[in-house]
């Protein structure tokens, strides 16, 4: 089948080809009942269910693509729009819009130095050697440190530095950035951070924070279809809800409920039942995943009893 010649009247939407938050973007995709079926040879797959086609990109490259308006709707991580718009301002027209926080792919964009080197502070590296995968932040952040502490050349005026005239010089490099300084290629680096571990090993210690980033959906500020891009939207927050939250059901004593509401307040209320057994109420209610252990003891400990616990397919 040619691919291209049926994407007509479908939206499109972008997804990591590879990477970090691949699967987890999958993940959601197969729990938003999106089904497709990609031949691994192609960077196309039409989605069966609704008139909708993924597109596979880096995910560096999606808001390039729905910021210009090529795709709809796109996965990547918050990084790589500030990075995309450091470069490329959004105007009126242009640019993405962020939809949906998802929740996963929590990483640092860091300014990286020498564990035992001489550099601990950032001034201490204007003028010298950066290496980065992200040179428009890399540059935006060293512009700003340079019209801070002093770096204009020439006479310039400190709130006037441009990238032509910073002192500071940002290499680009596409991978293996961590290698630079222990390869005298950079003083310091300017790189993504998730355990910290890869950074540890090859020396390097933090000495500042750019950026902090989380996957997240973003569509086109002129999409072609915005119901199905709002539908879409909607059942992709219904399945980070259903993974971060569990229902609670306990019977417990009607004078005891005012303790344990305040147990389990909800995401809005508890619903309460009561039950025939006088004086005694049902109560139904979301709990945070992270805190059921603990939400459960403290049921127990106030006098609520048959304490359940179930698990969100998906939620609206």
């Amino acid at each position: 089948m040619d691919l291209v010649n049926h994407l007509e009247g479908r939206l499109l939407f972008a997804v990591p080809k590879k990477g970090r938050l691949q699967q987890a973007a999958l993940d959601l995709l197969a729990g938003s009942d999106i089904q497709f079926r990609r031949d691994h040879r192609l960077d196309i797959a039409l989605v069966k269910n609704h008139p909708i086609a993924l597109v596979f990109l880096p995910a560096a490259d999606i808001p390039t693509f729905v910021g210009e308006g090529r795709v709809d709707l796109g996965i990547t991580g918050r990084d790589q729009i500030c990075e995309h718009e450091a470069v490329t301002p959004p105007t009126e027209d242009t640019g993405a819009e962020e939809v949906l926080d998802l929740g996963f792919g929590y990483c640092q964009l860091q300014v990286q130095v020498p564990k035992n080197g001489p550099y601990k502070e950032p001034k201490d590296l204007i003028g010298r050697n950066i290496s980065t995968s992200f040179a428009g932040l890399s540059t935006k952040y060293f512009e700003a440190l340079e019209a801070q502490y002093g770096g204009a050349t020439n006479g310039d005026s400190r709130d006037s530095i441009t990238s032509k005239q910073l002192r500071t010089k940002i290499k680009y490099l596409g991978g293996s950035v961590e290698a630079a300084c222990a390869l005298g290629v950079a003083d310091g680096i300017v790189d993504l951070v998730e355990s910290g571990e890869t950074m540890k090993a090859a020396g390097l210690e933090a000495i500042d924070t750019v950026v902090e980033s989380k996957a997240v959906l973003i569509r086109s500020k002129h999409p072609s279809n915005p119901e199905l891009v709002d539908r879409i939207a909607g059942r992709i927050k219904g399945v980070i809800a259903a993974q971060r939250y569990v229902t609670c059901t306990y019977n417990i004593p009607r004078k005891i409920l005012p303790t344990a509401t305040k147990i389990t307040p909800g995401k809005r209320a508890p619903t309460v039942t009561a039950l025939d057994e006088p004086d005694w109420v049902a109560v139904n209610v979301m709990v945070e995943k992270v805190k059921i252990a603990t939400v459960m003891d403290d049921l127990a400990s106030c006098g609520a009893e048959d304490i359940l616990v179930g698990h969100i397919a998906n939620s609206r």
